[in-house]
């Protein structure tokens, strides 16, 4: 079965930076479309970034778009998230998902995935 361990959250001030990484084990991860989910409290999941399985095709969430970078690193079973200018309204638990099945969904559909990772902190203050 695959696993995905996300790493990577934190406490930030507001306008600063954090890489997110998530390690992917026990699969094919070359060949998963790989996304980022975020829920903040009292909030549904929502879609954050996705990197299709070949790295050719991105989305971004519009409230993220220009601030965060999705990417990922085949030979290391990685996929990141950097996130620049943030803002406290990106406080939330962010999460990694792949799609190991697959499915020829768009990327933001949170159904599309069918493994996830257990979730990183992330917080950002004024």
């Amino acid at each position: 079965q695959v696993q995905l361990v996300e790493s990577g959250g934190g406490l930030v001030q507001a306008g600063g930076s954090l890489r997110l990484s998530c390690a992917a084990s026990g699969g094919t991860f070359r060949n998963y479309d790989m996304a980022w989910f975020r829920q903040a409290p009292g909030k549904e999941r929502e879609f954050v970034a996705a990197l299709s399985w070949s790295g050719g095709t991105t989305k971004y969430a519009d409230s993220v778009k220009g601030r965060f970078t999705i990417s990922r690193d085949n030979a290391k079973n990685m996929v990141y998230l950097r996130m620049n200018s943030l803002k406290p309204e990106d406080t939330a638990v962010y999460y990694c998902a792949a799609d190991t099945i697959p499915v020829t969904w768009n990327l933001d559909r949170r159904d599309k995935y069918d493994c996830w990772g257990q979730g990183t902190q992330v917080t950002v203050s004024f």
